[in-house]
């Protein structure tokens, strides 16, 4: 292992404008795709601060005794799906009404009785905002006998489970798209650097050295200019997301960058692409030569 790591750094002083810029190769694939991840990363929050409104409002039949409110509320919350209830009296109802709704504050403001009924708002936690969830927990509301009626914006959160199956279907196609264009550049690149040193794999081949030993040194190398490509590209994503920050961070005060986790994958995911683009072009030289 010594011996290949030695061969594979000897390899990167040999030809330091070819290494240089199959690294540059790696970097400005794993830069896109970074871009196109950050892309994505950001519009996928966008999507779950959406969802964090999605929720189910009871609304409740006048006249309720407060403990059979008490005690629904109660078994709401043992749902499997539901994260909180909060009970929103009648006065509550009308006082949101008069503080949210400006354009009717003069008619709220002349109003002998309260036409707003009492409601249990139910939040539903993350993995469960979706239409069928809701309506599932909207079904088990509608069952209690002092619930007049149940809404949770059937329309809206419909639309909202089918913007999150397109974007999870784009970031599929597109990420594979840009996956499958680095690993043609990586693997261009090492084709170069096998070309290049052609004899030398020659001579080795004379001497009895075994496919395995003759492709170590590549595949190590590819995957060393994985690596370094990697970092470079995260370096530019940085800077990319800095400048797009600084430009436009009154409007988008929620940006976000990539967290630890997600470097080290971008990392990984530069290192196996320059192992597997460096495997591919070695062994379709030595079954050709």
């Amino acid at each position: 292992m010594r011996l290949l790591a030695r061969e594979a750094v000897r390899s990167f002083r040999r030809t330091p404008v070819l290494s240089a810029l199959s690294v540059a190769a790696i970097a400005f694939s794993l830069f896109t795709t970074g871009l196109y991840g950050l892309v994505s990363l950001n519009f996928r929050q966008a999507l779950e601060g959406l969802a964090e409104r999605v929720e189910v409002v009871a609304f409740l039949l006048r006249g309720t005794p407060a403990e059979s409110i008490t005690l629904a509320a109660q078994d709401v919350a043992a749902f499997p799906e539901v994260l909180s209830v909060d009970f929103v009296s009648e006065d509550a109802a009308l006082e949101r009404a008069r503080n949210e709704l400006v354009e009717f504050r003069e008619a709220y403001e002349e109003l002998q009785v309260n036409p707003l009924p009492a409601s249990l708002e139910i939040s539903l936690k993350p993995e469960f905002r979706s239409a069928e969830n809701a309506r599932a927990v909207a079904d088990r509301l509608a069952g209690f006998p002092f619930v007049d009626d149940v809404r949770y914006g059937r329309e809206w959160v419909e639309r909202l489970d089918h913007l999150r199956s397109l974007a999870r279907a784009v970031q599929l196609i597109i990420g594979l798209a840009f996956a499958v264009v680095a690993i043609a550049i990586i693997g261009v690149t090492i084709r170069i650097s096998v070309f290049q040193r052609a004899k030398e794999i020659a001579i080795m081949r004379l001497v009895g050295a075994t496919n395995g030993f003759i492709r170590g040194p590549f595949v190590l190398e590819g995957g060393l200019k994985g690596v370094v490509g990697g970092v470079v590209a995260l370096i530019f994503c940085r800077v990319a997301y800095g400048v797009f920050r600084a430009s436009l961070g009154e409007q988008l005060p929620d940006l976000r960058f990539f967290e630890t986790g997600d470097m080290m994958l971008i990392v990984l995911f530069g290192t196996l692409i320059g192992l597997f683009g460096s495997l591919v072009s070695v062994g379709r030289h030595l079954r050709q030569v």
